[in-house]
């Protein structure tokens, strides 16, 4: 299993439309972030991929320190998660 962190900072564009009074990082948002970090740390690019199995399990507040975790598999698909400082936010599948 491999460990990336990142970090969303409280000024990321996505937090001015969704929510105004109550910002939270948009899943879309997770999943893009994930996708290339995961890719990068890989050095491999993924022209398209699907996902399976995702779960949005906790909100992510702005300013929030991020832990994936992933692991690939002989077919190339990515199992990840996406975790804050106690918790899992999101997990899923990268299908390549």
């Amino acid at each position: 299993m491999q460990t990336l962190t990142l970090h969303i900072p409280a000024d990321h564009p996505s937090f001015a439309g969704h929510f105004p009074g109550m910002p939270i990082t948009p899943g879309v948002v997770l999943l893009d972030l994930a996708l290339h970090a995961i890719t990068q740390h890989l050095q491999r690019e993924l022209v398209s991929c699907r996902l399976n199995s995702v779960k949005f399990l906790r909100p992510v507040l702005p300013d929030t320190t991020l832990v994936i975790h992933y692991e690939t598999n002989a077919a190339g698909n990515i199992q990840f998660d996406i975790k804050d400082a106690e918790h899992i936010a999101v997990s899923g599948v990268f299908h390549a």
